[in-house]
């Protein structure tokens, strides 16, 4: 929400916003695709067709249900945004690469991590500001892990379920 109304504080015309996520997928789902035992689509597809298809599903489900909140809170902003979700196992090296590829004026990005606390120099944002030529504004204590996503889900489960 933050991130939503920083980007409408600073729109003096319309802007075209694409709002990204970056999904590692975990070794444990790609052991359990090559052991081969797992085949929910197998309709004589190659192995790597099908992997590639699973991969894909994996960072589509949990990358939506990341992107959506900011999604939704530009739209109250009457900002529309792209999303793009991606796959990679270096989340600095994947934004920067896609705000390249999509000529980006700014990057914005929320920390996971406190700012002024010694594990920032490892984190993701601090990296891209490394890595980028692009200028990037960081908003502190926005970001939600997936695992928060995924408690407030099975929490809002729970309500649905008892009422």
């Amino acid at each position: 929400e933050t991130v939503a109304d920083l980007v409408a504080t600073i729109s003096t015309e319309p802007l075209q916003v694409s709002v990204m996520t970056v999904i590692e997928v975990p070794l444990s789902f790609l052991d359990d695709l090559d052991d081969g035992e797992w085949r929910p689509f197998d309709d004589g597809i190659d192995e790597d067709t099908l992997r590639e298809k699973l991969v894909r599903r994996y960072v589509e489900e949990r990358g939506t249900r990341l992107v959506e909140p900011v999604i939704a809170a530009l739209r109250t902003h009457g900002i529309d945004g792209r999303t793009f979700l991606e796959e990679g196992d270096d989340a600095a090296d994947v934004v920067v690469r896609v705000a390249g590829e999509q000529n980006a004026d700014l990057i914005i990005m929320g920390a996971t991590r406190p700012i002024f606390d010694e594990t920032v120099w490892s984190s993701v944002s601090v990296k891209v500001m490394q890595l980028s030529t692009i200028p990037l504004v960081l908003v502190p204590g926005v970001a939600r892990s997936f695992d928060d996503v995924e408690r407030d889900e099975r929490r809002r489960a729970i309500d649905e379920q008892s009422v």
